[in-house]
């Protein structure tokens, strides 16, 4: 007899904040308490968390945030997100009133200087891949390297409740590349979101048709010799951004996290949320606990 594993929700915080502030920043309608701090974008943030409650049903949930601006990948290239500017001025209070929220639930916040999100969630879900069904929520295709056996990622699409997932067995067919090749293919193609620019000259079409031929980037440059001169040329003109380019688009799954598993499981108390709620001067929020 299959005994059934738990599920684990692992939240991309900063994507649904993003997210959900743009979304309703678009029309102006800020919405804020009575001592005038702005809560689009955390109404916004719930009412995702909610729904995808709902739609994956966890038994366990963690919600995962970057800690600053400064990390380990901004030692590595000075220029690695250089490209984004501050955070609008109505959102940067929402930061730590969306983690408010989230305790409200007593759901765990987790987050570590010097390391990003995705590296939390790529450290928890490798942790617990083995014992739970592990669903990680965002819209950050980068976060697509880490499916695997055990770990799904729901990709948030365009209108509430709209997820795109991928897996082991739809991944390949979907993206034409396995999971492990994304670090890869950011490696060669870069990422101008994020700021770094791989091998000048290779976009996404070359880097996929390389990858198609040789699988890695190591086994790439172990038959260097026999590939078209152009591009022998891009490659060894740009080796050592090729290198940093990689490293810089691998989630680190080895943080140094703690982390109770038994305080992530989801407990739904209407009455207790919707008191910290109105404590938090959130009454308009109590309305999306249904």
């Amino acid at each position: 007899m299959q005994v059934m594993k738990n599920k684990l929700l692992l939240i991309d915080g900063m994507a649904l904040l993003f997210r959900g502030y743009y979304a309703t920043a678009i029309r102006g309608n800020f919405m804020r308490t009575k001592s005038g701090v702005p809560t689009n974008g955390v109404y916004q943030f719930l009412r995702y968390m909610l729904d995808a409650m709902k739609t994956f049903t966890p038994t366990h949930v963690i919600c995962c945030w970057d800690m600053g601006s400064k990390t380990f990948r901004t030692e590595l290239y000075d220029g690695y997100k250089a490209n984004r500017g501050a955070p609008p001025e109505e959102l940067i209070p929402q930061f730590d009133l969306a983690k408010e929220v989230v305790e409200a639930f007593d759901i765990m916040n987790v987050g570590l200087e010097n390391y990003e999100a995705d590296d939390c969630i790529g450290t928890l879900a490798n942790l617990y891949k083995e014992t739970y069904d592990v669903t990680i929520l965002t819209g950050d295709q980068d976060i697509l390297q880490l499916v695997s056996d055990g770990i799904d990622v729901a990709i948030m699409r365009k209108g509430q409740g709209n997820y795109e997932v991928f897996n082991v067995d739809n991944f390949f067919e979907k993206k034409g590349i396995l999971p492990q090749q994304m670090v890869d293919l950011k490696g060669l193609m870069g990422d101008t979101s994020d700021n770094y620019p791989g091998v000048k000259g290779i976009g996404e079409k070359t880097a996929l048709k390389l990858l198609h031929e040789h699988e890695t980037i190591d086994q790439l440059l172990e038959n260097l010799e026999q590939l078209p001169a152009g591009v022998q040329k891009k490659i060894k003109t740009n080796l050592e951004m090729l290198h940093l380019s990689r490293n810089l688009a691998e989630i680190r799954c080895d943080v140094p996290l703690t982390c109770q598993i038994d305080r992530a499981v989801w407990r739904f108390d209407k009455e207790n949320v919707g008191k910290r709620f109105r404590d938090m001067e959130l009454d308009k929020f109590v309305r999306l606990l249904g």
